[in-house]
């Protein structure tokens, strides 16, 4: 019936072509259609500052003065951040600060340590 290729994330088989991408209306999951069938978040690489490759559990160093949204708090240059996890969006590190608690910071203002 049709040569779209069926939704990765849920199988659906009502997929549409949206210019440069795929969607699914079922799900809301969206892919480039240079990806294929393949979901290219799947393979996504986050770098930090210096182009390091960061995977789950690396510890980084803070490399800029970050002001905390909603506080006076700043995470200063220098900061060590452990144990980060690595997420989707454009914040993509979820990680703890200490004496900040619970944030997340952009790949860009990170180096590994």
């Amino acid at each position: 019936m049709s040569d779209l290729p069926n939704c990765p994330a849920c199988g659906s088989e009502f997929t549409y072509d949206d210019g440069i991408q795929f969607v699914c209306p079922e799900c809301g999951h969206e892919w480039s259609k240079a990806a294929g069938g393949d979901s290219a978040e799947d393979d996504k690489v986050v770098r930090d500052a210096n182009g390091n490759v960061l995977a789950d559990g690396d510890t980084v160093t803070v490399i800029k003065d970050l002001k905390v949204k909603g506080s006076s708090s700043v995470v200063k240059v220098g900061t060590k951040v452990k144990n980060i996890r690595l997420v989707e969006g454009d914040h993509d590190i979820d990680c703890k600060v200490d004496g900040i608690g619970p944030m997340k910071l952009k790949s860009e203002f990170v180096k590994k340590a």
